[in-house]
């Protein structure tokens, strides 16, 4: 099966690619990853920083061979910016099942975006993989509770209701 990834999502399942179970691994397992020339475009861009972020680009980007990085058209009047315009359009051409993205202050507008595909953040990917038996509940909250230090996702409401979802499966 297909799934899209935006940047937002790729940085944030690879700050924690050290663990025992790292989920970017287990996402490759299961799906078929594609990702837009600008979504590509945007994480060589944060992987000129000299952070938790720039760290996590980069070791996406060493991971090229396992992506199929496709070009698309643009729609110029979709208020987003150009990794996730690019990552809606791809995710419609191709009818992925979902799109990985955490870009949490615009999840409502990506949603209405998408025509067959599931929009699906970080959060919910590790409850998947915990209801699916690919990833013990224990491991999936202290991944989130990684992600969200290094992402400041500390106090967020959506990320906090994933949590306690995972710990009643």
């Amino acid at each position: 099966m297909r799934v899209v990834a935006d940047t937002s999502a790729l940085v944030s399942l690879e700050t924690v690619a050290e663990t025992d179970s790292p989920p970017l691994d287990i996402l490759h397992d299961q799906h078929s990853v594609l990702v837009p020339r600008q979504v590509w475009n945007e994480l060589e861009e944060t992987a000129s920083y000299d952070d938790t972020s720039g760290q996590a680009a980069t070791a996406v980007l060493e991971r090229r061979e396992s992506f199929d990085v496709r070009s698309v058209d643009l729609d110029e009047s979709f208020p987003l910016d150009d990794g996730e315009n690019a990552a809606v359009a791809l995710a419609n051409d191709v009818d992925a099942v979902q799109l990985l993205c955490d870009e949490f202050n615009r999840l409502a507008l990506i949603h209405a975006s998408l025509t067959a595909t599931r929009l699906v953040t970080t959060p919910i990917l590790l409850a998947g993989f915990v209801s699916g038996g690919t990833l013990s509940a224990d491991s999936a909250q202290e991944l989130l509770a990684t992600i969200s230090e290094a992402r400041s996702w500390s106090g967020n409401n959506y990320v906090e209701r994933a949590k306690e979802s995972m710990s009643s499966e």
